[in-house]
């Protein structure tokens, strides 16, 4: 049971911190998606720290474009990317505006919501898979581009009872024991931003997905 205290919305000042403060920070809370059809809620259990300009793995490394323009904004806001041609995926913006710097959402259990989820995920075996990995998360929560800039600290409204406003926030929820949080790697991040431990994770939770190091494409 999820209680008053847990169900408070994040302010917009707990994203204005550095990334690396951020990220570990976010394992425990909670992602509110509302849709037309109901609202889904998910358990943070696993996300990935991108620090702008000085990580060559993040987008925002070469500098502001159209596509990762979200980042150099205020923090507290969302940046959905495609990639592969065929997923999205969700990140939060952190740190002071100017300074591009993210998060990416990289694993979670879904605790409301999971008939919604399943239906945007037919092909998943079990509940621990539906957001187990970016790709997996963002298809589970229904994410597009078309929520590319959403305010997560849209501030809190609701109609019969849900939610309204924003299609995402994020609440306080219950952050782990400081011993259950591991960092190590990022996935399949290579070149000089593979040596950066800015992956953080729940330790022992089963909707946390695997580590895979980077495999360099071969050309044919």
């Amino acid at each position: 049971m999820i209680t008053d205290r847990e169900r408070a919305p994040l302010t917009r000042s707990f994203f204005d911190r550095p990334v690396l403060d951020v990220a570990p920070d976010l394992l425990g809370r909670i992602l509110v998606r509302t849709t037309p059809d109901g609202a889904i809620e998910l358990r943070l259990t696993e996300v990935e720290a991108y620090a702008g300009p000085v990580d060559p793995g993040s987008h925002a490394y070469r500098g502001r474009t159209e596509r990762n323009a979200v980042m150099f904004g205020p923090p507290g806001h969302s940046y959905v990317y495609f990639t592969y041609g065929m997923w999205h995926c969700l990140n939060l913006v952190c740190g002071p505006e100017g300074t591009p710097s993210g998060i990416l959402l990289r694993g979670g259990e879904i605790i409301r919501g999971a008939d919604l989820a399943r239906a945007n995920r037919p092909t998943s075996r079990k509940d621990a898979d539906l957001a187990q990995g970016p790709a997996r998360l963002a298809t589970a929560l229904a994410v597009d581009r078309s929520l590319n800039g959403s305010d997560v600290c849209d501030p809190w409204t609701s109609v019969a009872g849900e939610p309204a406003g924003s299609p995402f926030r994020v609440l306080t929820g219950t952050p782990p024991a400081a011993g259950l949080v591991r960092s190590g790697p990022r996935t399949g991040v290579g070149g000089e931003g593979a040596v950066h431990p800015w992956r953080f994770w729940i330790d022992g939770d089963r909707t946390v997905s695997p580590y895979r190091a980077h495999a360099p494409r071969r050309r044919r």
